[in-house]
């Protein structure tokens, strides 16, 4: 009986001493986990422009996850991860697509590998900011795992809630969808070229124009706008200089009445001066026969 009574403690001592050890260990290599709760979980819609659609999520005690789209010839997207305290130090990022709670079974799958880099948010490009978002509208949580730089035995985990995500994912689609399908760097120099002897665009040109008043209207961080309108040399060179002139002030009136701030654009008008091509050829007067607009950005 005495055995027995020996043999159990010594179990129980063995147990109780693995239990300890097992403890020890959780603590010295913990998993530090952030994300909103069901409560707290929110998504809103930051910009939402024809410029930029920007779909915000704030991740408490942590940052902000950010979807982005600009306007641009071809669909682009990029996802941001805004973290309170940057990276020390360089390392990679496991991104896993997690189910919730209420889905218990359901398998995890890892969507891709983000690089972090010292004092710099991280990023992650179109596609799988795209698929992130796709698992996000099929109920799934997005989560990041990486050690953390300042202690190697603890692990960090950042996910995304599903929580009142559907309506501004909705919103987000619909603003992405009414992006100019153009750039400020499509733009930002453009030439436009007159019908001959008159201050009327040819129809390339118009439909140019019309593109930068629009952008102008929509971008009031462009600081200026500068106008420098050319002839070419059929006719006299005074007329010539009067013609540029106008052309210059008509474009510069154009961009007024279309809401634009006069203080922000200058016009000039430099008639034979500067030409870019032969005059001696109606294809070369054409060229010469121009307007140039220069848009710059803080």
């Amino acid at each position: 009986m005495k055995r027995i009574v020996a043999s159990m403690s010594t179990y129980l001592l063995v147990i109780a001493s693995l239990m300890t050890s097992l403890l020890s260990s959780d603590v010295k290599a913990g998993i530090r986990q952030y994300s909103a709760d069901i409560h707290t979980s929110k998504w809103q819609l930051s910009d939402d422009s024809r410029l930029q659609c920007t779909l915000s999520h704030q991740i408490p005690r942590y940052g902000e996850a950010r979807f982005s789209a600009k306007a641009s010839r071809k669909l682009n997207m990029e996802f941001e991860l805004d973290m309170m305290l940057l990276p020390d130090n360089y390392s990679l990022a496991e991104v896993r697509s997690v189910a919730p709670n209420w889905q218990p079974g359901k398998g995890s799958r890892t969507l891709a590998n983000m690089k972090l880099h010292k004092q710099f948010n991280p990023s992650l490009p179109k596609k799988v900011a795209w698929t992130m978002l796709s698992e996000l509208e099929q109920g799934m949580s997005p989560t990041f795992y990486y050690n953390d730089w300042y202690s190697e035995q603890d692990k960090i985990s950042v996910g995304l809630s599903t929580a009142r995500f559907k309506k501004a994912y909705r919103d987000f689609v619909g603003c992405v969808g009414n992006l100019l399908n153009y750039s400020f760097d499509d733009i930002s120099y453009t030439v436009l070229n007159y019908q001959s002897s008159s201050d009327k665009f040819t129809k390339a040109s118009q439909k140019r124009i019309d593109m930068i008043r629009e952008y102008l209207s929509l971008d009031p961080e462009l600081e200026l706008v500068l106008i420098d309108a050319y002839s070419d040399s059929y006719g006299g060179r005074w007329s010539n200089l009067k013609l540029s002139e106008r052309r210059a002030d008509k474009i510069r009136d154009y961009f007024v009445q279309n809401g634009i701030e006069v203080g922000r654009i200058e016009a000039k008008g430099y008639g034979e001066k500067r030409h870019i091509s032969s005059n001696d050829t109606t294809l070369g007067r054409g060229k010469n026969r121009r307007v140039v607009i220069q848009m710059q950005k803080p």
